[in-house]
């Protein structure tokens, strides 16, 4: 006998042997159980989820002497003529390669023979979105009316293509593309029927690639157990995939994130060299960038990408590189790029674009690459000031040595103050304040360092730092900026930071005092939750007191700042020319 494919070999005979569509399956089972034969049936779905094979079950079964659960037993008459291809009562059709209104004039006139051996005669048309109108119009008032005796079972991949005076008069079914872990038992099952032997991050590197199609996964199932002689491993499921080295894609991902454009087109061109896709290069890229935001995100990580070991920590370190913002951008840039390769004449310059504005966003005003660079030179930053907070605080030895001789310096000071003013009351001297506790607003190198702008899934709310017991003239003019800064740090408050943007913002004396012209932002801002929020928010910058005042509709800021002057100036005879 010849070689039949994997998935004709293990093509599904019975409705409990189908992969998930368990909507399907129920259905059609309990129609079988009451009787409830319908006319017209549309399956419609992605390529290789079981359409086919669904209707060829269900015709049998409807035809079946005994059915089990449903299902066709195998063992009667009928089934047997049916499944071994000599029955009539089943009539495939091609629509592709027969879709002119020749041959649905042809089968409008065969409809009313009765069936041979069975007690429906089926008819499945597959791909029947290939049928010309013509032909959709030929067939249309037999599809609406047929004989008792017979059923339409029409597949298509292109439902939108069918006429909706056809669909109106079908009952339609919508297939489901197949789970990954679905399918990683179905190619379990095939290699344990076969007697191949795997490993697990085999199997699931084929279920990925099958990108939810049973068909798919099985011919590439199919591809690697002929390609293997021993063990199936990994590495062998990426050479037939034609994948390059999981970690020079590593390599070249992590030159990317970390801007380095130099080393990203050379990685490029040593694995288009060897003669590996542009397609099939960016397809790899996008996988581990989505890997990464897996890693990045997710708790469970590991079970979910299910990859060796030594591959995950790869990925993982590959994630600690940069934020969230980051690998966003460069996935949406390469999503870009793998579209735009459909059109170009020249896939190999458009990736190579594409990795330079990846590496360089300097050069890129996309608000995603700005935030990238924003959070680069804030973490910058904070290093630099813990570095330096930490070359100017004591070591432990020198604290150590410090109160050990604190108490005898402090004794002889006293005694010989005593000594030289008698009649003075000498005092204790002041505790000395840590070095962690000096205000070093001034310097540029604060101990307390700016908050850096947290990833997407890694912002935390709330404000650090000791607020300042007075505030200055200059500390004034900064302090809103501050305050909607510390609101911009938190995803949380986005809404409180949009009402915060335009708000007009003044002192008087040490309150601060915050003016708007719409009521919805002035009774938003005076909402309990929020006015609390912005009063803890405000006393960690050092503004123990604020007021949110409506101002009136139509002022100028001219007429603002003469307010704000007179009010200054209070007592004053302030003349406005």
């Amino acid at each position: 006998m010849a070689y039949l494919a994997f998935y004709r070999t293990f093509r599904p005979t019975s409705f409990d042997t189908v992969v998930r569509q368990e909507h399907i399956v129920r259905t059609l089972k309990n129609r079988i159980a009451s009787g409830k034969i319908g006319h017209a049936y549309l399956f419609c779905g992605p390529r290789g989820t079981g359409k086919t094979t669904l209707a060829k079950i269900f015709a049998r079964a409807i035809n079946c002497e005994n059915p089990v659960d449903g299902s066709p037993c195998g063992k009667c008459p009928t089934c047997k003529a049916l499944s071994s291809g000599a029955g009539l009562d089943i009539s495939e059709i091609d629509a592709a390669s027969n879709n002119g209104v020749d041959e649905m004039r042809d089968l409008r006139e065969k409809v009313q023979y009765p069936p041979v051996n069975g007690r429906y005669k089926v008819y499945i048309i597959d791909e029947v979105h290939m049928l010309t109108p013509s032909a959709f119009n030929a067939v249309l008032k037999t599809l609406e009316e047929p004989p008792a005796h017979a059923v339409f079972i029409l597949a298509t991949t292109e439902p939108q293509k069918i006429p909706a005076t056809i669909l109106s008069r079908c009952m339609r079914f919508d297939f489901k593309l197949i789970p990954q872990k679905d399918l990683e038992g179905l190619i379990k099952s095939v290699f344990d029927k076969t007697g191949k032997q795997y490993e697990e991050e085999a199997v699931s590197a084929i279920a990925r690639a099958g990108a939810g199609s049973a068909r798919d996964s099985l011919s590439i199932a199919d591809m690697c157990a002929s390609y293997s002689d021993g063990k199936l491993t990994y590495d062998d499921v990426n050479a037939v995939l034609g994948s390059a080295d999981f970690f020079t894609i590593a390599d070249i991902a992590q030159s990317i994130l970390t801007e380095d454009a130099s080393a990203s087109l050379t990685g490029v061109e040593n694995i288009l060299a060897t003669g590996k896709s542009v397609g099939v290069l960016v397809k790899d890229l996008l996988s581990f960038l989505n890997n990464c935001a897996i890693v990045k995100i997710c708790k469970n990580a590991k079970q979910i990408v299910n990859l060796p070991a030594e591959t995950f920590e790869r990925i993982k370190s590959v994630a600690s590189v940069c934020d969230g913002h980051k690998i966003l951008r460069v996935t949406e840039i390469l999503s870009k790029a793998e579209n735009d390769m459909r059109y170009s004449l020249n896939g190999r310059i458009t990736l190579e674009t594409a990795i330079l504005k990846s590496s360089l966003p300097q050069t890129d005003y996309n608000i995603d690459a700005l935030i990238g660079k924003i959070n680069s030179l804030e973490k910058r930053l904070a290093d630099i000031k813990t570095v330096a907070v930490e070359k100017l605080a004591p070591s432990s030895a020198e604290k150590d040595v410090a109160q050990r001789e604190k108490p005898v310096a402090q004794s002889h000071a006293v005694a010989a103050t005593a000594a030289a003013t008698p009649a003075v009351e000498v005092k204790p001297p002041k505790k000395a304040r840590p070095l962690e506790e000096d205000n070093y607003s001034d310097s540029p190198f604060s101990k307390q360092a700016e908050p850096v702008q947290p990833a997407m899934w890694e912002a935390e709310g709330g404000l650090t730092g000791n607020p300042p017991t007075s505030l200055g003239e200059a500390e004034k003019r900064v302090v809103f900026a501050k305050f909607i800064k510390s609101l911009r740090t938190t995803h949380k408050n986005a809404v409180l930071f949009t009402l915060c943007m335009d708000l007009e913002n003044f002192f008087e004396g040490e309150k601060l005092i915050l003016t708007t012209e719409s009521d919805a932002v002035f009774k938003g801002l005076n909402r309990p939750d929020n006015a609390n929020f912005i009063s803890g928010a405000l006393a960690e910058l050092g503004v123990n007191e604020h007021e949110v005042r409506l101002a009136k509709k139509g002022e100028s800021e001219y007429e603002k700042a003469v307010k704000e002057l007179k009010h200054n100036f209070e007592g004053i005879d302030v003349e406005i020319k």
